[in-house]
This record gives structure tokens, C-alpha cells and sequence, in this order.
């Protein structure tokens, strides 16, 4: 099932994350967790892919095992920077083997190695240029990313809206931001893009923060406004593990109740592969999602 089909639907829909192992030795562990969240029936899982394809090889794997043992569409990540085309082209008749047909089009973080190398000899420099690659190579569905804060390198809202319109125009079928935790960030964002012409559909992306330590990554990844309300929440909570990881589904439930009784009709969780935490979320909007 192509995801642009199911966003087309009117019935509320809730989706989840995961990520493969870094190492073979953790391929059975992750693979276990992964099956356990697709055992919830989310209405798709999306699988990340590695920067630089660190995790790459294990991307296909988790995706393929998802869909075929447990009927759950995948959407498959792909990342460019730093990859030939050579790669990319591999990678995509690699995905066509496995008969995934969603692919999450990214550039990828730039590895710290080379933050400082002559990108203008890159094949891939932004994710547009594997959006056409990828509208090029076969019927594919594609997603890509969008913030509704800033992209950490665009100079302003108005640029990164101005960028985030060319990929849709290059191809893509829908959209999922980075984590947010203020909802009315998102309200403004959607706003601010339907005015400028993008009709995409757009799919929140929540992160139930269950650690303290998740914070401060949480701020480097996406540099997110953190609002005094959940700052509370992790001031109050963060010394007590069990406290806080109730705490962060239930600030994450929120902000997903909110959404849907403002209109959003997907939405997609960082699940950080803990089925426990998705299954928390699921079980907390069970009556609301069936109806």
C-alpha cells in the first residue's frame, strides 16, 4: 500500500519509527523490538537508514521482515550525502527487489569527518537531487522531511519554506516534520505552507521524550523550542525513570490528542524501538483511534 493512499483517507491513523541495528550483533534484539511494535498494527512503520549508510544493509531487512510476516506497510529511508550514484542506483534496485515501494528521501546528516569537504564534488549535495532520482527510477512513493521550527542550516523560515517547496515539486508525495513539543508551532507551519502554495499532505512527528538524557539530544538533533510546560515535566520528573518515562507518553499522548481534535489525521511516533512506549500510546488513544 502506497502511503499517499492511506493520507488520502478519513479515518485517523497512527504510525511508528524504528531504526536497524549498528551491528550484526544486535540485528536479533532489534529485529525482536520491531516486530513487537508491528504486532500493534500501526497503519505503517518507516525504517531509518544510517548517515553515510552506516545501517544501511540492515534498513531493507527490517522493512522486507515487517511487511511480509506482519502485513504492515513500510516506508523504507534512503539517504544521499556523501554517496556516488553508483551507490544510490544500487540502493534503489535493492529497494525495488524487496517490492517496498515507499521510500523517505533524506539528505542525511553530514558525518563530522566531513563537515568541512568540498561538497560542490559531492554527486548528492541536497535531498532534492535524489527526489528526481527516485521520481525517475520507478512508481515509488516518496516522502521527505520538513521543519516546522527551521532547518538548522537555512537562514530563515522564509528560505526553508522556499527549499521545502522545490523538493515537493521535484516529486514528493508527502511530508513528516522533525519532533516538535509545542503544537502550535506545527498549527503556524502549516499555515505558513499552505500560503505558499504546498498542498502535500504533512505528517506530525512526535517524540515521546521517556529519559531525561533524551533532552539534550533531542535539542542538538532538531534544536526544538522545549515550553515551559514540558520543561516542568522533565525539572519534576527526570531524577525518577519510571516517573519520567510515564510522564514523557503522557505528554506525548497529549500533544497527539490535540492534534487529532485540531484536524491532523496522521500522525507519526519516534518510537525509539520500545514497543512498550508505542504500545502505551497506542492502548492511551485506542477508543479514539477506532472511531
Amino acid at each position: 500500500m502506497k502511503i499517499k493512499d492511506l493520507l488520502t483517507s478519513n479515518t485517523l491513523s497512527l504510525s511508528f519509527e524504528v531504526f536497524p541495528p549498528k551491528t550484526e550483533t544486535s540485528f536479533e534484539n532489534v529485529k525482536t523490538a520491531t516486530e513487537e511494535i508491528a504486532k500493534l498494527k500501526p497503519s505503517f512503520m518507516s525504517v531509518t537508514y544510517g548517515a553515510g549508510g552506516g545501517t544501511s544493509k540492515y534498513t531493507l531487512q527490517i522493512a522486507k521482515n515487517i511487511k511480509e510476516l506482519y502485513g504492515v506497510p513500510t516506508l523504507a529511508h534512503l539517504t544521499c550525502v556523501s554517496s556516488t550514484k553508483e551507490t544510490v542506483s544500487q540502493k534503489i534496485k535493492e529497494i525495488k527487489a524487496a517490492n517496498i515501494t515507499n521510500v523517505m528521501a533524506l539528505r542525511g546528516d553530514i558525518p563530522p569527518e566531513l563537515e568541512n569537504d568540498d561538497r560542490t564534488k559531492w554527486d548528492y549535495r541536497y535531498a532534492i537531487d535524489l527526489i528526481r532520482e527516485l521520481k525517475e527510477a520507478g512508481d515509488f512513493c516518496i516522502g521527505a522531511a520538513c521543519y516546522p521550527e527551521i532547518h538548522p542550516e537555512s537562514k530563515n523560515q522564509h528560505e526553508d519554506i522556499f527549499y521545502l517547496k522545490e523538493k515537493v515539486n521535484a516529486g514528493v508525495d508527502f511530508l513528516t516534520t522533525q519532533m516538535f513539543f509545542d503544537n502550535n508551532l506545527l498549527y503556524n507551519f502549516l499555515y505558513k505552507i499552505r500560503e505558499a502554495g504546498i498542498t502535500v499532505p504533512v505528517i506530525p512527528g512526535i517524540m515521546p521524550i521517556t529519559n531525561a538524557n533524551q533532552v539534550e539530544r533531542a535539542i542538538k538533533l532538531s534544536g526544538s523550542f522545549m515550553p515551559q510546560r514540558f520543561k516542568s515535566l522533565v525539572d519534576k520528573f527526570g531524577s525518577d525513570p519510571a516517573a519520567m518515562k510515564q510522564a514523557g507518553i503522557a505528554y506525548a499522548t497529549d500533544q497527539i490528542i490535540d492534534l487529532y481534535a485540531n484536524g491532523i489525521k496522521n500522525v507519526h511516533v519516534y518510537s525509539m524501538n520500545k514497543p512498550d512506549v508505542a504500545a502505551k500510546i497506542k492502548n492511551n488513544l485506542s477508543d479514539i483511534l477506532g472511531k
